[in-house]
């Protein structure tokens, strides 16, 4: 009877674990958790300095997140719906406030889209501007440019004197 309980938990728990870990619901949790650092990054900096740029060629702090923004709309847009994207320039937000919302909204439109879209449909090749690629690798490209930038902002909190929010992983 033992071995019967034992067997039938083992059982329940793997169809638990199988559901749980896709690769679409791994990506949509740490997108979660990037979203909500990111945002607490860019809290964390006074409003005063969110035009800050370390030197004359780089990006200010809110250009960097704007910048950020822009990517996820493009990528998420053109690889993930039937919609055309339409390129252009990013309007640059005049307050804290209203940049924090437009990224926010990035994010969560983000999150949408990929909830809609199938586990096969990741597989996908599509053509992009460095050669043909899955859908995966697009959701990956879509993670590691949020982690780029922001690493890049960490620096830009430090070098005003800010400490940075706790890191937030998996």
């Amino acid at each position: 009877m033992k071995n019967a309980i034992l067997i039938f938990s083992l059982f329940i728990s793997s169809v638990t674990i199988g559901q749980q870990l896709t690769v679409k619901s791994a990506f949509l949790e740490k997108w979660g958790n990037s979203r909500n650092y990111l945002l607490e990054v860019a809290e964390a900096m006074p409003e005063e300095s969110f035009d800050f740029k370390p030197t004359e060629r780089q990006m200010s702090f809110k250009e960097q997140l704007i910048h950020i923004k822009g990517n996820m709309d493009w990528l998420s847009t053109s690889y993930f719906t039937d919609n055309e994207f339409e390129k252009g320039v990013s309007e640059i937000p005049v307050t804290k406030a209203e940049t924090i919302e437009v990224l926010t909204n990035a994010f969560d439109a983000v999150s949408e889209i990929i909830s809609i879209t199938s586990e096969a449909e990741l597989n996908e090749i599509v053509d992009f501007f460095s050669g043909p690629k899955s859908k995966l690798q697009i959701l990956s490209l879509l993670q590691d440019h949020v982690t780029h930038h922001r690493g890049q902002l960490i620096v830009y909190l430090n070098l005003n004197g800010i400490n940075p929010p706790n890191y937030v992983g998996w």
